[in-house]
């Protein structure tokens, strides 16, 4: 396999960091080309130092001169800015692009790789979430694949190698069901921030880790799952999987399904991703059936974990409904974390915001930004 230059938009993030575990594993086939943060200044130049990338971009302007400084003897060029963040991606150099910015931010720097003919490898759900119908038409115009990195959707993905021309009868996409799993909405009145922030199995960011906890981040992953394998969302089913062994199925039209099975580790889909058609050896811990001989299955409780049902109706309505979903759910997600706002009332913000915006089919590029903007303002001053 030629050897693949990496560009790692979000690189300080939980993806990201994990991405640059995969690159050290395997020097011989990637390297990293780019590394762009928000605003981890710290861990941007520990990263740049122990990588050496080409270049780094800082998106906080105000950090420019910390990170210019602490690189300056090294030979990478140094950038920062919003606009840096997506014209970083048209360096030659640049084979894929990794892109793992949490939330809307990573919409547009998503679109200018995919316009300067990068191949994709996903982990920003809401590129899809947002901007589905707008991504997956870029992507054909401009020949470029998208591999997805979310575990559920490689886990699809590699269900369906080999399997293209079948059709899908129906995709099963997995949950842990998070922390919470079981709980009634009396028994989440009074839950934590802290409490929230305890996954079970994933080791993921703060923001992630909350979206599982309310199961929106699956919510999401049936968005997402709807434009990567162009299937109506009545073909996708969620079913809870406590194990998060079975990290999701694809049924076909005989009736048969193929599963992807292997321990809840995102080194995995990431190294997929990158390797893709090929299968590179990793020295990653290896699946013991006899560490799990039950794998046990749950519907999911759609009237207790209200946000799931959310994004059904969303998907269901089309047009900038999902976008207005995932904008008025980073709003409350933030304000959780900060603990302005409880468990419970998350989904009832998303919900009301929801049904205040008009919903808009056909949107341009314009439009998702538009109704991001009022869709936060919105969420905001219900809070």
């Amino acid at each position: 396999m030629k050897k693949k230059n990496i560009a790692i938009l979000g690189s300080t993030g939980s993806i990201g960091t994990q991405a640059l575990q995969v690159i050290k594993a395997n020097p011989d086939f990637f390297c990293c080309e780019v590394l762009v943060a928000n605003s981890n200044a710290d861990l941007l130049i520990q990263q740049a130092i122990e990588f050496a990338p080409n270049a780094v971009v800082i998106a906080d302007e105000t950090k420019y001169q910390q990170v210019k400084q602490a690189l300056s003897s090294y030979d990478i060029k140094v950038f920062a800015g919003a606009k840096s963040v997506e014209q970083i991606v048209e360096m030659e150099t640049v084979d894929m692009v990794l892109t793992c910015m949490v939330g809307f931010a990573g919409l547009p720097s998503t679109i200018h790789a995919i316009k300067n003919k990068k191949p994709i490898a996903l982990a920003n759900k809401e590129t899809l979430v947002v901007a589905g119908e707008l991504i997956t038409k870029l992507a054909m115009e401009n020949g470029v694949n998208i591999y997805p990195v979310d575990s559920e959707h490689s886990a699809i993905f590699q269900c369906l190698v080999g399997e293209f021309d079948n059709p899908i009868e129906k995709i099963y996409l997995t949950a842990s069901g998070g922390p919470f799993r079981g709980k009634t909405k009396a028994d989440l009145q009074n839950i934590t921030k802290q409490q929230a922030l305890k996954h079970p199995n994933w080791t993921m960011g703060a923001k992630i880790t909350i979206d599982s906890a309310s199961l929106m981040n699956k919510g999401l992953e049936v968005i997402e799952a709807k434009w990567l394998f162009n299937v109506k969302p009545s073909q996708i089913e969620v079913v809870v999987h406590p194990q998060s062994i079975i990290h999701s199925m694809v049924q076909f039209t005989d009736g048969s399904i193929k599963a992807q099975l292997g321990l809840p580790d995102m080194k995995l889909p990431i190294h997929y991703a990158f390797s893709y058609p090929e299968r590179v050896a990793t020295p990653f811990e290896r699946f013991d059936f006899m560490n799990y001989p039950q794998f046990t299955f749950e519907k999911p409780d759609m009237e207790t974990f209200a946000n799931l049902a959310l994004a059904f109706d969303s998907i269901d309505s089309g047009g900038v409904m999902p976008c207005i979903l995932n904008a008025a759910n980073e709003i409350v997600v933030e304000a959780f974390l900060q603990e302005k706002i409880s468990f419970l009332k998350m989904s009832e913000v998303i919900a009301t915001t929801m049904s205040k915006i008009p919903n808009k089919l056909n949107p341009s590029l314009n439009d998702y930004f538009n109704f991001n903007a009022e869709a936060r303002k919105i969420a905001a001053s219900l809070i």
